[in-house]
């Protein structure tokens, strides 16, 4: 029977530098390629695994990559700890260890034949870009798609070639706080971008990743949209630690992130956001 547990050796084939302190690492098994699951992909998006290097320890990580791509997993990296600090020493070529995927992901299968809203700020790109992947792939099951993403300033905005790649065939709306000379897309609060919108309420559901001013997302583009609150999905990953439920980290009321989620239906974490 597969230890689906027991980590095995990768090796990191690409590092992309994202923004100042955010780097993107491509690793690929050393032997193989990653197994598919029963839906023929190798992760349900909103799905994380585990990452450690030796000596300084393991962290979760949400998938960045395509779920129909076996060869390799994409993750990003912000440089903020012990471990990831000694993330952005390494090279292409040097190696890690990986376990996963594991958690629940956002229902594909609820969501197909719907149009999708997607909200996410800052790092919270990953699980984002791994539905995305998953809606452009299958883009023929899905209505109308936007993507709405929101940093502090451009520099901070992530996976760039990505966003400019999606906005062929899906709605891209990028947002930051505080824009420089060259910037042409949105400033500031959400609810303008409402206008550039038009889902059917009634066949609509929405994907949320963030931090925890995300939320506003709910008051000024979801709730006058009419989506329902049991349409929307929200990935908590940025909550996680330790991974495996024992550190009580990502408690969010009685749920713990990374064994119950990290995507949960907003009905169930409501009141208890941070």
């Amino acid at each position: 029977m597969k230890n689906i547990y027991k980590p095995f050796k990768v090796e990191i084939v690409k590092i992309e530098e994202h923004s100042s302190d955010v780097k993107l690492f491509r690793l690929q098994k050393e032997k193989g390629h990653f197994s598919v699951n029963d839906q023929g992909i190798v992760f349900n998006p909103g799905q994380f695994v585990l990452v450690s290097n030796f000596g300084y320890g393991e962290a979760p990580f949400g998938i960045a990559s395509s779920p129909f791509e076996a060869r390799y997993v994409d993750i990003l990296v912000r440089r903020a700890g012990c471990l990831t600090k000694a993330l952005h020493q390494l090279k292409k070529g040097d190696q890690l260890f990986l376990r996963g995927p594991y958690g629940n992901g956002f229902p594909i299968d609820f969501m197909s034949g719907k149009d999708v809203i997607m909200v996410t700020g800052g790092c919270g790109i990953p699980p984002m870009a791994a539905l995305t992947e998953y809606i452009i792939e299958k883009k023929w099951k899905f209505g109308r798609v936007y993507l709405i993403y929101g940093a502090r300033t451009p520099a901070d905005l992530l996976m760039k070639d990505n966003l400019e790649k999606w906005d062929k065939d899906i709605k891209v709306i990028l947002t930051v706080d505080q824009p420089d000379k060259n910037w042409k897309g949105h400033v500031g609060m959400v609810s303008k971008i409402v206008k550039e919108i038009k889902v059917d309420p009634l066949d609509a559901v929405a994907a949320m990743c963030g931090p925890g001013p995300m939320m506003d997302a709910l008051e000024y583009i979801l709730r006058p949209l009419g989506v329902s609150d049991r349409r929307i999905f929200v990935n908590m990953e940025r909550k996680m630690q330790c991974g495996v439920g024992k550190c009580q980290h990502c408690t969010v009321g009685d749920k713990f992130v990374c064994q119950d989620g990290p995507v949960f239906n907003f009905d169930e974490i409501d009141k208890a956001w941070d």
